[in-house]
């Protein structure tokens, strides 16, 4: 026994909610889509997990952040996906897929067929068993990557009022699970090996004032070490981590937060593998035509750096690619290839930044870091590649992402500085000062020349017109 739709959507995080929503202003037919996904409920806003549902005051819960909330757009309830008769088959794993065949067989037998499928099965959190660590089992372990898990993350912090929680890892999860646990009362010391915390992205300068903030709330920072083991009660429950240094950390409960892998296990072999992800061209498509990845599963070239293929773990990416991958695949003549722009941001306590781009090269900080105001840039070969900025408004942020998108030319490092997010505000005024700060977009660039040839016509016209009436 099996079904058969025109087209499916391997699981049911962000990314599926946003193609389901681009698919149904498209005009596909009741009938012709599906969803699979292992959980239960319809898609949801994976960041609220994170920030608004961990909060002990009137904390956020479904159904008032399904998907596309996140974007201000539509809520798509459960009800929504019956009215536009995209069928949603929750709390099911697909234990096979076949891509020659066209075909997905869940773990109950069944066999979903398709003629194109879009593959958004994002990642699964790394457990602490994989770095030969045991007892992530336990009652008071937890990770943080679904409904499930956020829900028995919310349960184990209200019996630990008042009491201590170790933190596992330096990343975003980390950092925001952090904030939940002190705005919950929790006393809590984070643990990770790196130097400073959110290692990818921040410079050590960013990340001294974060950790300042985190502390001046009550955080402890352990650094440059790793969990070796826990200590456990009788009935299970972690009593204390034990780091490979010798530390020994008492704790009532512990927030794993090592980063994620890719669920890529059913088309390895079959398709193109690059970087972790499911490799896919600018379309979204993969090596097998009939087949798309978006979100944290695929591995896509990034205009901005030159085509080169990166995977990108963040929700932005998973929203945009996934629309990106509908269109490409509704309307094939009119999508060109996917121009996205990196980006990333986080709200903790009463922070919040946004970063864009790319953070390789020579980094220019600004601002005030005293006041929580600042920023930094990041140039490559005299161009704004990457850029930061702390507590700054819409048009701000709007402002610095221009920058990176449009490759500002960045020549006096002095000024940049100076000027911080005036810098790239102000480009106008900038350019009337004739001091070397000149946005630089490749449609200058004809207007450019476009503007010369005008000239030199100019020029030659009143040459002519001038001898012509010498001659009269």
């Amino acid at each position: 026994m099996g079904r058969a739709f025109v087209y499916v959507i391997l699981g049911g995080g962000v990314a599926a909610g946003y193609a389901a929503l681009e698919f149904s202003r498209r005009g596909i037919a009741p009938g012709e889509l599906c969803i699979i996904s292992e959980e239960a409920t319809a898609p949801y806003e994976r960041p609220a997990l994170s920030k608004g549902f961990l909060l002990p005051e009137a904390p956020a819960r479904l159904p008032a952040f399904h998907t596309c909330v996140g974007s201000n757009d539509q809520r798509l309830t459960p009800k929504w996906y019956t009215e536009q008769g995209i069928e949603l088959i929750l709390g099911t794993q697909v234990k096979s897929a076949d891509v020659n065949r066209k075909t997905l067989t869940t773990a109950t037998g069944e066999t979903i067929s398709y003629k194109t499928l879009i593959i958004a099965t994002g990642a699964r959190a790394l457990k602490l068993e994989e770095f030969g660590v045991r007892g992530s089992d336990a009652e008071n372990v937890c990770y943080l990557r679904n409904l499930a898990d956020a829900t028995r993350l919310v349960n184990t912090m209200q019996t630990c009022n008042e009491e201590n929680a170790v933190v596992i890892g330096g990343g975003y999860i980390g950092m925001e699970c952090a904030a939940a646990l002190v705005t919950n009362r929790i006393k809590v010391t984070m643990v990770f090996p790196e130097a400073h915390c959110m290692a990818r992205l921040f410079t050590p300068k960013i990340a001294d004032f974060y950790e300042a903030y985190y502390e001046s709330k009550g955080v402890n920072f352990i650094k440059g070490t790793v969990l070796s083991s826990f200590e456990n009660y009788s009935d299970g429950k972690v009593t204390a981590v034990v780091l490979r240094d010798g530390t020994r950390v008492p704790t009532n409960m512990v927030v794993v937060g090592i980063g994620i892998r890719p669920n890529t296990g059913l088309f390895e072999g079959q398709l193109v593998i690059e970087k972790g992800g499911i490799k896919v061209n600018g379309r979204m498509q993969s090596s097998n035509s009939s087949v798309y990845a978006v979100g944290d599963v695929a591995t896509f070239p990034v205009k901005l750096f030159g085509n080169e293929c990166r995977r990108l773990e963040h929700v932005d990416s998973a929203r945009k690619s996934a629309r990106h991958a509908v269109s490409a695949i509704l309307s094939p003549d009119k999508t060109s290839d996917f121009d996205y722009l990196p980006f990333f941001y986080s709200r903790v306590f009463t922070l919040s930044w946004q970063f864009y781009g790319d953070n390789t090269g020579e980094v220019i900080h600004y601002g005030d870091f005293l006041a929580g105001r600042f920023g930094a840039y990041w140039v490559n070969k005299g161009r704004i590649v990457g850029a930061f900025l702390e507590g700054g408004n819409r048009e701000e942020y709007e402002a610095i992402a221009n920058a990176v998108k449009l490759k500002m030319v960045a020549q006096d490092k002095g000024e940049v500085e100076k000027l911080g997010v005036e810098f790239v505000s102000n480009v106008g005024r900038h350019q009337e000062r004739n001091n070397g700060l000149v946005l630089h977009k490749p449609l200058y660039e004809w207007q450019a020349t476009a503007g010369v040839a005008v000239a030199l016509s100019v020029a030659a016209f009143a040459y002519w017109y001038g001898r012509r009436r010498q001659r009269w």
